[in-house]
C-alpha cells in the first residue's frame, strides 16, 4: 500500500462506525461465574503479586486442576497478564493445567516416587501393578521425584496421604477408606516446648542480647550450612546486617535432594527447636518478615507449621503475619536459594545470576538471610547449650555432629546423628549393617549431586571438605547404599534422569546437557570421550549447582565402575 493511499472507511482493521469496533480486548475473556468462584476461594486474602503461587494452590486444591477459565479469572482478579499466570503455573509440577478442549485429570492422583532408594525397592514394578489394577478413569498413576521418605521405600502419595512400604493392597485399602489426607505424627507442641524451657533464650536475647556475641558462639561451634553448601552459619549474619534495612529471613525448607529426609525428621518431632532458631536468627539481623519456604511434598509438616505458627501468635511470641509460610509446588530447583526467592516472589523458580548475592539483594530486592531448616535447629541448640554441643565432639580429626539420612541396602534406614568424622562403614554399622543377602558395593554420600563412590573408599570421613579430592562432596548428607545386586550404571542413569526432569531450562548447558547425557547413558557401551566433553561443558558453563554437579554421577561411574559402562 502506498504511503499516501487513503484507507477506506469501514474496511479491514480500520473499521469505524457504531457497532463495528472491537467490544472486548484481544485474547480469552473472563467468565463472570469463574471470577466469582476465584473470588470466593481467595476471600479476604491480599491480591499481591508475590501470592500468585499460593492462590494457584487454592484453586488446584479446590478443583483438582487449573482450568483455563479459572486462570483467566485469576489474571483478572490479580490484574496480571494471562501469559504471566500461565508461565508460572506451568513451571511447577504440582499444578495440572487444563485447556478448554482438554479433559481434567481424575479426582485422585497417585504419585509413585522413582528416585534411587525407591527404585532399588521396586518402584517401577509397583507403578506397573497399580496401572494394571486400577481404573485409569478414576485414578491417575504418575511417577514423581523424591518425597523425602527414603527410609520407608517404596513410597507413594495417594492424594496427600503418604503410604510407606507401599504395595497395591495398601493402596486399594486406602482408596476404599477414602484415606487421602496427610496423617500428622505425634510431635512436641508449644506448651510442651515451653514447659521444657523453650523460647527462654529468645526472650532473653530480645530483652538485652548482643547479636555479635551470639554470632561468635555459632562460629566457635563450627556450625555450617546444612542444606549442602556448608558456609559458616554465623558469618552470614554480619553480611546481611552490613546492608541497610528492611531485611528479610528466608528458610529453605525445599528438601528436594533425593535421599534427604533429615529436615522432615526433625520438623515432625521437634518443630519448635527450628522455630526458635529461626526467630533468633531473625532477631540477629532485624528481619522484617520470616519466610518459610516448605516443599509441597511435606503436607504433614505444612500442617504442623500452620498450627504451631498460630500458637506462637496466640501466645504473643510473634506478631501476626511475622512468619509467612509459603508452599512450594514441586520444583527441585527451588532448593537453590535464589530460585527459592524467585518462587517466594510468586515467579518461576529460575536461579539468579550472581553477584549480587542474596545477602545484598534477596526477597523483594532487599538484604535476605537464608538458612536451612536443620541449620536453624542447631542455632537454637547452640544458643541453649553453648558451642560445646558441637565443637566438643571429635572423630577422625573432624569436629561436630552430622545428621545422615541413610537409605538403600541397609537393615535399618533412617536419620542418624553421628560425629562428623564418621565413615561409610560407621554409618552402615549404626544402620544395622547391610540388608540380609546384600554385600556392600557402592554408596552415594550426599545425594545424586555427589555421584557414586565404590565400597573400597570406606575410610574417608563423610564431612565438609573431605570428599572434594575424590570428585564428590557431602552435600545434604543423603547416604544411599548400593549392594552387589545393584547396577552402578543404572543408578547413575536414575540420577541423570532426575536432573533432566528437574532442570529449570534457563541455561543451555544444563537443559540440553542433561537430556543429551541421558541419551548417551542409555547405550550398552558409553561413549566416554563424548560424555567427558559434555561433563566439562556442563560443569563450566551452567548457571547454578544443578548443572554444575550433574556430571558427578557420570564421571565417578566411569572412573570406579568401568566394567559396567
Amino acid at each position: 500500500m502506498a504511503l499516501d493511499e487513503k484507507k477506506t472507511p469501514g474496511k479491514g482493521v480500520w473499521k469505524s462506525g457504531r457497532g463495528k469496533g472491537r467490544k472486548t480486548p484481544k485474547g480469552r475473556q473472563y467468565e463472570d461465574a469463574a471470577l466469582a468462584e476465584v473470588r470466593a476461594l481467595l476471600g479476604e486474602r491480599p491480591r499481591r503479586r508475590d501470592l500468585l503461587i499460593e492462590h494457584l494452590h487454592l484453586i488446584q486444591d479446590a478443583y483438582g486442576h487449573l482450568s483455563a477459565r479459572h486462570l483467566r479469572a485469576l489474571a483478572e482478579e490479580m490484574r496480571l497478564p494471562m501469559a504471566e499466570i500461565w508461565e508460572v503455573a506451568s513451571f511447577y509440577a504440582h499444578f495440572d493445567l487444563v485447556k478448554e478442549e482438554e479433559t481434567p485429570p481424575p479426582a485422585l492422583t497417585i504419585r509413585v516416587c522413582d528416585s534411587l532408594s525407591c527404585e532399588l525397592a521396586g518402584a517401577q514394578a509397583l507403578k506397573a501393578a497399580l496401572e494394571s489394577g486400577l481404573d485409569a478413569s478414576q485414578v491417575r498413576v504418575v511417577t514423581a521425584p523424591c518425597m523425602g521418605r527414603c527410609d520407608t521405600a517404596p513410597v507413594l502419595e495417594l492424594g496427600h496421604n503418604h503410604i510407606d512400604h507401599a504395595d497395591p493392597a495398601k493402596v486399594e485399602a486406602a482408596i476404599a477408606a477414602g484415606d487421602t489426607h496427610a496423617h500428622l505424627p505425634d510431635y512436641e507442641r508449644l506448651d510442651g516446648y515451653l514447659a521444657a524451657g523453650g523460647y527462654q533464650v529468645l526472650k532473653r536475647l530480645r530483652e538485652a542480647g548482643d547479636w555479635e556475641a551470639v554470632q561468635e558462639d555459632l562460629l566457635a561451634s563450627g556450625l555450617r550450612g546444612l542444606g549442602g553448601a556448608g558456609f559458616p552459619s554465623g558469618r552470614k549474619w554480619g553480611f546481611v546486617r552490613a546492608n541497610d534495612g528492611p531485611r528479610y529471613l528466608a528458610v529453605n525448607g525445599d528438601e528436594g535432594e533425593p535421599g534427604t529426609f533429615k529436615d522432615r525428621y526433625y520438623l515432625e518431632r521437634v518443630p519448635h527447636l527450628f522455630l526458635e532458631g529461626m526467630l533468633i536468627a531473625a532477631w540477629a539481623v532485624e528481619a522484617k518478615t520470616c519466610f518459610i519456604y516448605m516443599r509441597d511434598e511435606y503436607p504433614s509438616v505444612l500442617e504442623i507449621l500452620r498450627r504451631e505458627i498460630k500458637a506462637l501468635e496466640d501466645a504473643a511470641l510473634v506478631d501476626k503475619g511475622f512468619i509467612d509460610l509459603r508452599r512450594g509446588a514441586g520444583a527441585y530447583i527451588c532448593g537453590e536459594e535464589s530460585a527459592m526467592i524467585e518462587s517466594i516472589e510468586g515467579k518461576r523458580g529460575l536461579p539468579r545470576h550472581r553477584p549480587p548475592f542474596v545477602a545484598q539483594v534477596g526477597v523483594f530486592g532487599r538484604p535476605t538471610l537464608v538458612h536451612n531448616v536443620e541449620t536453624l535447629h542447631w542455632v537454637a541448640r547452640v544458643c541453649r547449650e553453648g558451642p560445646s554441643v558441637l565443637n566438643a565432639i571429635e572423630k577422625n580429626g573432624r569436629t561436630g555432629l552430622r545428621s545422615y539420612s541413610v537409605s538403600g541396602r541397609v537393615a535399618m534406614p533412617g536419620v542418624y546423628l553421628l560425629p562428623a568424622g564418621s565413615t561409610i562403614r560407621d554409618i552402615i554399622e549404626v544402620a544395622g549393617g547391610m540388608a540380609e543377602g546384600h554385600v556392600f558395593k557402592a554408596y552415594q554420600p550426599g545425594g545424586p549431586s555427589s555421584g557414586l563412590l565404590p565400597a573400597f573408599i570406606d575410610d574417608v570421613p563423610l564431612d565438609f571438605d573431605t570428599l572434594q579430592p575424590l570428585g564428590s562432596f557431602i552435600g545434604s548428607a543423603a547416604v544411599v547404599v548400593l549392594s552387589d545386586q545393584d547396577s552402578a550404571k543404572a543408578a547413575a542413569l536414575n540420577m541423570l534422569r532426575f536432573f533432566e526432569a528437574e532442570s529449570c531450562g534457563q541455561c543451555t548447558p544444563c537443559r540440553v546437557g542433561c537430556e543429551k547425557a541421558v541419551k548417551l547413558m542409555q547405550a550398552d557401551k558409553w561413549d566416554r570421550p563424548l560424555l567427558e566433553e559434555l561433563c566439562v561443558a556442563m560443569a563450566d558453563a551452567s548457571i547454578c549447582g544443578l548443572g554444575q554437579a550433574a556430571p558427578n554421577p557420570i564421571r565417578l561411574t566411569m572412573k570406579h565402575f568401568p566394567d559396567e559402562v
